[in-house]
Order: structure tokens, then C-alpha cells, then sequence
């Protein structure tokens, strides 16, 4: 059942005919001929010849040892999927991250994450070439150590050196927001740029760097913080301790404390307690999206300076870096319509310096919720190839 699942477009339903049929796995269906599979399971001959030729490209892929696994890992869930060079998806796997646990059972869960993708894909481990992951906190990524992660409660734990003791599977991290950047522009985005930040915009913000082509991470590793760059002189305390951080004025967690302040100490009224059942506390970017639908006046207020002042990290970003592209993703981003990214790049422009903006243009991203696996899956393909070189 899971090999034939494995296969584009069939689901319980049609591998279940496929079965009876006598059609028992991938290699059965590849070398088949589409009227006789149509006759044999009484699937129309559309779909049974979609059905063929998506096999034959996962048969393909299966023949090539480009395959590597990419690991999105939160706090609250681990998401891998089984990818192919060219960015394809063969298969995904999901599990929940329980980071009340002690790290060993975590690793543990990711491990068996992995082992999930690759057996969905119809794979085994001697079919991967290598592993990536995107992880929370700081982390050097050359060691393969999260040093802290804070929603996990990680201190100094060595995740590459303990997924590669498990899975026997070379094993290679960094940052999520670095990963995803990686993914938006080897596969989204960012094709056919060499220079570009990505803007990740969610509970915080973070950025990533591409420079020449390459992932740029700084002397300490820890290039690409534009949630923390002071956008507002004395502006909102932030929780790094600075004031005015950009974070502190224009992510869901700094949106969402400005919305309770308006409601609940300004007695404005707002949408977002009947949208939210009451909750002040922790807001959707969806339901944002909602309230700003419904011409809710907080929200937009709200998000209205949110936007002006990313517009505005963007402008000293160009100022000093002059990438050819920005790129903006996260939940937030997302969520909003077109209007919401016309403000930024409207303050952008104001803000930055005179001819600075030519041609550098300001984008959202394409991969949405695919671009911590892919991009890990850039990352893992990337990093074999160089350590091969080396």
C-alpha cells in the first residue's frame, strides 16, 4: 500500500483497485500499458495514464542517489519530506515535536520522522545521499550544535552528530530562516538572482542572506538578524532587550500586543474578539487577515505601521547591502493581500536612498508551508557536494 501511495496522485481508493487488479507495486504499474490498466481496474484511461507516467518519474527518481531528506523542525511539530534535486517532493512525513521531552526522545521523533519519509517514498536509507535540517535558535552550523533553542529548552545539543549515529545518513543544519531563504532561491522566488535577503515575517522576524550565490553567515554565524535592527530610536521594548527593534513593532507577537492595548486599555472595539473567540493573547495571521476583510479599523491602524516600518528595515537593508531582490515569507506575509506589501515597498522606497532602489525588486515568496523542507533539501545537497570537493 505505501509504494503504491508513493505514487502522485493515487490514494487509498485507487491503490486499492490497482491492487485488485494485480498491479502490486510501482514497478508493476511502470511497465504497464494504459488500456490494459484501465480494463484491469476499471480506472479511467486519463487517469490511468497519468498514473502510469507518474511512475515511471518516480521510478526515475528512485534510479539516482540525488535523493536527500529535508527536515523542518519546530517547536510544536517535524515536518521531512523525501526530495529529489530538482526540488520535486516524493513524499512527506509529520509528527508531532512534544519539546516537553528531553532532547535524546526529540532526536529520537526526528529520526523516525526521517525513516517515515523515506519508506512513503518507497525508498531506503541506502537510496539517500544526505539529510538537512532547518532548526530554531542559534547554532553553528559547521558542528551541527544547536546551541540554544528556546522553545525547545536545547542547550549545546550536537543534533548532526546524533542523527547521523542513528540513521547512519550524512546530516547537515542550519538556521530554519537561513534554510528557507536557501529554498526560495534555488527553487522559488529568488531563481535567477545572485544577491537577495529574505524577510521572514511571524511570532519574530528573521532573515536570511544569499551573497554571490551563497549563503552568508557572518564572523559568529549569526548574519541576517533584521528583526533586531533599531528601526525606532526608544520605540517598543524588544525581547533581546533593545528598544525599537523591528521585531518589537511589526511581528504577530508585537501585532497582536499592540491590537490588546487598543482594545483593552484604549476601550477601542474591535473584530478580533468576535474572530477570536475572546482571545487577546495569541492572534492568527489568518484571523488578521480576517479582521482586516471585515475593515476593522485597530487591525488595519495596527498593521498599516507594521508595514511602514518594515518598508523602513527594508530601506537600510538596500542602503547597505543593495541585494537584487527582497524576498518576504512567514505567516504574516502570507496572510494579507497585496495591499499590505504595496505600503512596504511604498515606505521602501521613501526610505531608501536616492537611485537605490533601481531595479531591486521586493517580493513574497513562493514556497509557503514547503520551503523549510525544500530548503533543507537545498542545504543537504549542497553541503555533500562541497564536503565531496574538500
Amino acid at each position: 500500500m505505501k509504494d503504491l501511495t508513493s505514487i502522485k496522485g493515487v490514494g487509498d481508493s485507487f491503490a486499492k483497485k490497482l491492487r485488485q487488479g494485480g498491479y502490486k507495486s510501482v514497478t508493476h504499474i511502470v511497465n504497464a500499458n494504459a488500456k490494459n490498466l484501465q480494463a484491469d481496474t476499471n480506472i479511467p484511461l486519463p487517469i490511468a495514464t497519468r498514473i502510469i507516467k507518474e511512475a515511471q518519474i518516480l521510478n526515475t527518481h528512485k534510479g539516482s542517489k540525488k535523493y536527500v531528506v529535508g527536515v523542518d523542525m519546530g517547536g510544536t511539530k517535524i515536518l521531512a519530506a523525501t526530495i529529489t534535486e530538482d526540488g520535486t517532493i516524493l513524499s512527506r512525513a509529520k509528527t508531532a515535536t512534544k519539546a516537553h521531552k528531553n532532547p535524546t526522545k526529540v532526536i529520537d521523533r526526528i529520526a523516525d520522522c526521517i525513516n517515515k519519509a523515506i519508506e512513503q517514498a518507497s525508498l531506503s536509507k541506502n537510496n539517500i545521499q544526505s539529510i538537512g535540517i532547518g532548526a530554531p535558535g542559534p547554532l553553528n552550523p559547521q558542528d551541527g550544535v544547536i546551541i540554544f533553542a528556546p522553545n525547545l529548552n536545547w542547550y549545546n545539543v550536537p543534533l548532526k552528530k546524533e542523527l547521523e549515529d542513528r540513521l547512519e545518513i550524512p546530516t547537515f543544519l542550519d538556521n530554519d530562516v537561513n534554510v528557507g531563504t536557501m529554498g526560495e532561491f534555488k527553487h522559488g522566488a529568488g531563481q535567477g538572482v545572485n544577491s537577495l535577503v529574505g524577510i521572514f515575517v511571524g511570532t519574530g522576524i528573521g532573515g536570511g542572506i544569499i551573497l554571490n550565490g551563497e549563503l552568508f553567515h557572518g564572523a559568529n554565524k549569526t548574519a541576517g538578524e533584521i528583526g533586531h535592527i533599531i528601526v525606532k530610536a526608544d520605540g517598543p521594548k524588544c525581547n533581546c532587550g533593545n528598544s525599537g527593534c523591528l521585531e518589537a513593532i511589526s511581528s504577530r507577537t508585537a501585532i497582536t500586543k499592540q491590537i490588546r492595548k487598543a482594545v483593552l486599555t484604549q476601550g477601542k472595539k474591535s473584530h478580533i474578539l468576535e474572530l477570536n473567540d475572546g482571545n487577546l493573547n495569541s492572534i492568527r495571521s489568518g484571523t488578521l487577515a480576517k479582521a482586516i476583510s471585515k475593515s476593522d479599523k485597530v487591525t488595519i491602524k495596527v498593521m498599516q505601521r507594521a508595514a511602514k516600518y518594515l518598508g523602513i528595515g527594508i530601506a537600510s537593508v538596500v542602503n547597505f547591502l543593495n541585494p537584487e531582490m527582497i524576498i518576504l515569507g512567514g505567516g504574516v506575509v502570507e496572510a494579507l493581500d497585496n495591499k499590505f506589501i504595496e505600503r512596504i515597498r511604498k515606505f521602501a522606497a521613501e526610505y531608501a536612498l536616492p537611485n537605490t532602489m533601481d531595479g531591486v525588486e521586493i517580493v513574497t515568496a513562493k514556497l509557503g508551508d514547503d520551503a523549510g523542507v525544500i530548503g533543507a533539501s537545498v542545504l543537504a545537497h549542497h553541503n555533500f557536494d562541497n564536503n565531496l570537493l574538500s
